[in-house]
């Protein structure tokens, strides 16, 4: 893990490289290709009579199969950054490309289109329909593709395979634990074999045993398949697992 030094406005690469995982040796992080890449990005709130800029300033690289966490004090803009990388919110100004496309101009087709091929999302409160079993949630972002029934299920079950979770394929997330549950929203978000995976507070309401073991599928997602994972967290014993620690305060990139 390398706490990152970084004022609003710079351009920050990541540092060092992946650790071996019996694959032989990873590229090092300043040989990987940008998946996400903001440049001067600003993001104002505005009514009739009042202004809130959440961002100011953002310029920031996260490169291939790298795993950052993203911290800082409840209002300071990490939401706002995450839903900005993860296309559910544009800039006011500045530049967003994602994985070498820009996406700041466009159209909400596109974006959702990339959104579901690019992005696999994570959220604290696992988001899964209680009346559908776990298989059943885990295909839901295939549903959006042309891809045949029998694939789709084949996607889910390998997903499910790789959080350890296949044994529940067919109960329904009140069968579950709080742990168990974080998996099914993991297997989701990897399904469709996304670039990138957001992770907003994914242990945040976790014993820490159970944060433990999510903490240990995300490294193991980003050590072994090289899945580029940006994570918003306030727990410094998880942050402190991740490559690369990036802090907010008042909308600005600081350290």
């Amino acid at each position: 893990m390398t706490t990152v030094t970084i004022q609003a406005g710079q351009t920050h690469g990541a540092r060092g490289a992946v650790a071996d995982t019996g694959g032989g040796s990873r590229t090092s992080a300043s040989a990987r290709t940008s998946i996400v890449a903001l440049s001067d990005v600003e993001k104002v709130y505005r009514t009739d009579r009042i202004e809130t800029v959440a961002l100011s300033q953002i310029s920031l690289d996260v490169q291939a199969g790298e795993f950052v966490s993203v911290m800082g004090p409840s209002g300071c803009g990490k939401s706002t950054l995450l839903n900005i990388v993860g296309l559910l919110d544009t800039p006011s100004r500045g530049r967003v490309t994602i994985n070498g496309t820009p996406v700041t101009d466009a159209s909400d087709r596109v974006l959702a289109r990339l959104r579901n091929r690019e992005v696999g999302f994570v959220f604290q409160t696992f988001h899964l329909v209680p009346d559908l079993r776990v298989i059943d949630n885990v295909e839901i972002p295939l549903l959006y593709r042309s891809m045949p029934g029998s694939d789709r299920r084949q996607a889910a079950r390998d997903a499910l395979e790789r959080v350890g979770l296949a044994a529940r394929m067919h109960h329904f997330p009140s069968q579950l634990s709080g742990g168990q549950q974080q998996r099914v929203a993991i297997a989701r978000a990897i399904v469709g074999r996304p670039s990138l995976l957001l992770a907003d507070e994914p242990t945040g309401n976790l014993d820490s045993q159970m944060g433990d073991e999510i903490m240990g599928i995300l490294l193991d997602l980003q050590q072994r398949e090289g899945t580029t994972i940006v994570m918003v967290t306030h727990d410094q014993r998880q942050a402190d697992r991740t490559e690369r620690i990036i802090r907010l305060f008042d909308g600005r990139l600081v350290q």
